[in-house]
C-alpha cells in the first residue's frame, strides 16, 4: 500500500480550520446562519476596503509586469520552450474561463442589475446600460488578474528556480529556505482554506441551479434534501474520478463541455437579436472601458450601500478563495512561456470570451424582459437567481432541449471542478507532490462535498458566501506578499543578467578551448553514448576536483548524479541566498535540413548541456578536457560570488563571510 504523503503541518492546520467552520453549522445548525451572517458583515464593513485596495494592485502589478522589461523573462529556464503549441495553450485558458459561475450568473446577474442598479432608475435604458458594464466589470480582467498572480508566482518560482508548486513557493525571495518553516506552512494553510470554500461556493451555486432544473424538466422538488443529494451524487462521481484515475476521462469531458457550452451561446445569439447582440457587444466593452478606473476603486465611501456588499467585494472574495485552483492549472500549462506572453493571454484572452458570453445572455435576457416576457423574467429572476436561466430559456425555442443541455453542463461543470479542485488541495497538502495515495485524493474530495453539504443545509449561500469571505482575507494578504515577492525575485534575475561581466549562452573563453577544436565540436555531431563518456570520464571528474577543493577552503560542496536522467550537478550550499549550481546533462536536438533527404533523416545532435540554479541559459561543453571544464566551472563561480556581493542584487544578498 502507498504511504501518505502529507506535509504534516499543513495538513492537520487546514482541516482544523475547515473543521471550525464545519462544526459551527453542525453544533448549532439554528444559530449558524447568523453567525455567518454577521461574519460576513464585520468582515466587509471592516476590510471591504482591503478587498477593493488589493484588486487593484493585482491589476496593475501584472500590467507593468507585463509591459515593462520583467516582462521578457521566461517561465523557465532562458531556453525553456513552451510545451504546447500557442493555439492549443490559447485554447486551454478559453477552458478555463468556463464554470459554474458562468452558466448560473450568465442571466441572473445582468437581470438583477437591469432590476435593481447601483445608481441609474431601475428599469430603463441607464439601468441596461449600467447593469452590463457592472457585469463586465465583476467578470473581467480584475478576476483574471487574480488568478494571474498566484499563476504567475508559481510558474516563475516553480519552473525558474524548481521550486515545489506550491503557493509558499513564491516567498522564497523573501524567505530564501524560511519557505519550508512555520511561514511556509501557515500560507499554504491558507491557500487550502481559501481553495476549499471557494470550491464549496461554487458546487453550491451549481447544485441549486440544478435543483431548479430538474424542477423545471421532471417537476423534481426544490428542497436541501433534494440539494443535498445533488451533492452526495456527484461527488461519489469525483471520488470514483480520482481514485481510477481517469483523467483522460474527464479531461475529454472537459473538452466536450466548452464545445456544448459554445454551442448553447451560439444558439441563443442566433436565435436572439443577433444584430443588436454585436452592437451591444462593442457598447458594452467601451462603458466597461469608460468606467475601469473608477469602478475599480469605489466603495461608496461617501454613500454606503449594502449592494458592493453583496456583488463586488463577494465576488473579489471569491476571485481570490479560488485563486489557487486556476493559478495551478494556469501554471501548469505555461512553462516555457514568456511574462509578458502569459499575463497577456491570461488577463485578456478568457476575459474576451466571458464578455461576449455575458453580452449573448444578458442582453438577450434583458431584450426578452423588456418585450415579450413584460417584466415577468425580472420577477422570476428576483424571486430565486437560480432558475434564472430557466425561467430565460422558456422565452426561446425548443426550450426543453436547452434547458436539459444546461443541466448536463452544470452538473458536469460540478463533477470537474470537484474533481480538479480536490486535486490542486492534495498537491498544496502534500508539499507539491503529484503522485499521491489515492486514499489520500479521496479524503479531500469527500471533505468539499461534507463542507458543501453541510454549509447549505445550516445556512444556504449565506453560509457559503461568509466562508469564503473570511478565508479570503488572510489569502489576499498573502497574494500582495506574492507581488511583492515577484518584483524582488525578478528583478534580481535581471540584475544578473546585466551585471557587468555577464555573458551570453556560450562557455567562458578562458576555459582554453583552441580555435580548431571548438570548430571541430561545432561541426560534430556526438551521438547518445559519447555524450555518456563524456559525462562520465571528463565532467564527473571536474565537478569531484572543484567539490574537493571548495569543501578543503570551508564551502562544502557535492556533487550529485540523477539516477534517471544522468545529469550531473556540482552544488554549492548557502545561507541567505540561492545556492551555486554547475549542473551538465545530457540535452538533444535536430539539426538543421539542407537537402530533401536530410529532411528524411532523423538526424539528431546530443549535447552536454549545462544548467544553472538561476534558470540562465546554457551551452554545449561536449569535448571540453577536465582542465577546461574546471575553468569553465570556476569562471560560473566568480560570477555567482560577484553577482551576491553586489549592491543590486536584493535577492542574493551576500553572507558574511563574503563580504
Amino acid at each position: 500500500m502507498q504511504r501518505f504523503k502529507v506535509n504534516l503541518p499543513v495538513f492537520v492546520g487546514s482541516v482544523a480550520v475547515i473543521a471550525l467552520f464545519v462544526a459551527i453549522g453542525v453544533i448549532a445548525p439554528k444559530r449558524a446562519e447568523a453567525i455567518f451572517s454577521g461574519m460576513q458583515s464585520a468582515i466587509l464593513s471592516g476590510f471591504g476596503w482591503l478587498y477593493l485596495l488589493s484588486v487593484a494592485i493585482f491589476l496593475f502589478s501584472m500590467l507593468f509586469l507585463a509591459f515593462s522589461r520583467y516582462g521578457e523573462l521566461k517561465l523557465g529556464a532562458d531556453d525553456s520552450e513552451p510545451e504546447f503549441r500557442y493555439l492549443s495553450w490559447i485554447a486551454m485558458l478559453f477552458a478555463a474561463g468556463m464554470g459554474i459561475g458562468l452558466m448560473y450568473f450568465a442571466v441572473g446577474e445582468p437581470i438583477t442589475h437591469f432590476a435593481s442598479p447601483p445608481e441609474a432608475e431601475p428599469l430603463t435604458i441607464a439601468a441596461q446600460r449600467e447593469a452590463m458594464s457592472v457585469t463586465f466589470f465583476h467578470w473581467g480582467v480584475h478576476a483574471w488578474a487574480i488568478y494571474s498572480v498566484v499563476g504567475l508566482s508559481l510558474a516563475y518560482f516553480g519552473y525558474r528556480y524548481n521550486l515545489p508548486l506550491t503557493v509558499r513557493s513564491g516567498l522564497y525571495p523573501l524567505l530564501k529556505e524560511g519557505i519550508h518553516g512555520p511561514i511556509g506552512h501557515v500560507v499554504d494553510i491558507f491557500a487550502i482554506c481559501g481553495t476549499m470554500f471557494g470550491l464549496a461556493t461554487s458546487l453550491g451555486f451549481g447544485v441549486l441551479q440544478i435543483n431548479s432544473g430538474l424542477n423545471y424538466l421532471l417537476g423534481v422538488p426544490q428542497s436541501i434534501y433534494v440539494q443535498l443529494l445533488l451533492v452526495a451524487v456527484v461527488t461519489a462521481i469525483a471520488t470514483i474520478s480520482v481514485v481510477t484515475g481517469v483523467e483522460k476521462g474527464v479531461r475529454i469531458l472537459s473538452e466536450t463541455n466548452l464545445f456544448l457550452a459554445v454551442l448553447l451561446m451560439l444558439f441563443v445569439l442566433v436565435v436572439g437579436p443577433t444584430g443588436t447582440l454585436m452592437r451591444d457587444f462593442v457598447q458594452n466593452i467601451g462603458l466597461y472601458l469608460d468606467g475601469l478606473v473608477l469602478r475599480t476603486f469605489n466603495i461608496y465611501a461617501y454613500e454606503p450601500r449594502p449592494w458592493i456588499d453583496s456583488w463586488t467585494l463577494f465576488y473579489w472574495a471569491w476571485w481570490i478563495s479560488w485563486s489557487p485552483f486556476v493559478g495551478m492549472f494556469i501554471a501548469r500549462i505555461s512553462r516555457g512561456r514568456t511574462v509578458r506572453e502569459f499575463v497577456t493571454a491570461v488577463l485578456f484572452v478568457p476575459a474576451m470570451f466571458t464578455f461576449l458570453w455575458m453580452t449573448v445572455f444578458g442582453n438577450t435576457a434583458i431584450h426578452v424582459d423588456t418585450t415579450i416576457a413584460n417584466g415577468e423574467l425580472a420577477r422570476d429572476v428576483k424571486a430565486d437567481l437560480s432558475v434564472a436561466l430557466f425561467q430565460f430559456f422558456e422565452y426561446l425555442p425548443w426550450s426543453a432541449v436547452t434547458s436539459t443541455l444546461a443541466v448536463l453542463l452544470v452538473s458536469i461543470f460540478f463533477v470537474t471542478s470537484s474533481d480538479s479542485g480536490s486535486l490542486v488541495i492534495d498537491t498544496i497538502a502534500s508539499g507539491g507532490e503529484t503522485a499521491t495515495p489515492a486514499l489520500q485524493r479521496v479524503f479531500w474530495c469527500s471533505l468539499s462535498g461534507i463542507v458543501a453539504a453541510v454549509l447549505l443545509s445550516t445556512g444556504g449561500l449565506t453560509a457559503l458566501q461568509s466562508a469564503t469571505i473570511s478565508t479570503a482575507l488572510p489569502f489576499s494578504l498573502v497574494m500582495l506578499i506574492l507581488v511583492w515577492s515577484l518584483f524582488v525575485g525578478m528583478r534580481a534575475d535581471l540584475a544578473r543578467t546585466q551585471s557587468p561581466g555577464s555573458v551570453g549562452p556560450r562557455a567562458y573563453p578562458a576555459s582554453g578551448v583552441p580555435w580548431q577544436r571548438r570548430l571541430a565540436m561545432t561541426l560534430s555531431t556526438p551521438d547518445k553514448r559519447a555524450v555518456e563518456r563524456f559525462l562520465q570520464a571528463s565532467v564527473l571528474p571536474a565537478l569531484e576536483a572543484v567539490a574537493r577543493e571548495l569543501t578543503r577552503r570551508s564551502r562544502p560542496a557535492s556533487v550529485d548524479r540523477d539516477a534517471e536522467t544522468g545529469a550531473l550537478t556540482l552544488t554549492v550550499p548557502a545561507e541567505g541566498h540561492r545556492d551555486f549550481v554547475y549542473g551538465v546533462q545530457m540535452s538533444e536536438h535536430k539539426l538543421p535540413a539542407f537537402t530533401a533527404h536530410d529532411a528524411t533523416v532523423a538526424n539528431v545532435r546530443y549535447e552536454a548541456r549545462t544548467f544553472f540554479s538561476d534558470g540562465s541559459r546554457g551551452y554545449d561543453i561536449m569535448g571540453m578536457a577536465v582542465n577546461q571544464i574546471i575553468n569553465d566551472v570556476l569562471f560560473q563561480f566568480e560570477r555567482y560570488t560577484g553577482f551576491v556581493r553586489s549592491p543590486e542584487s536584493s535577492l542574493l544578498a551576500a553572507s558574511p563571510e563574503e563580504q
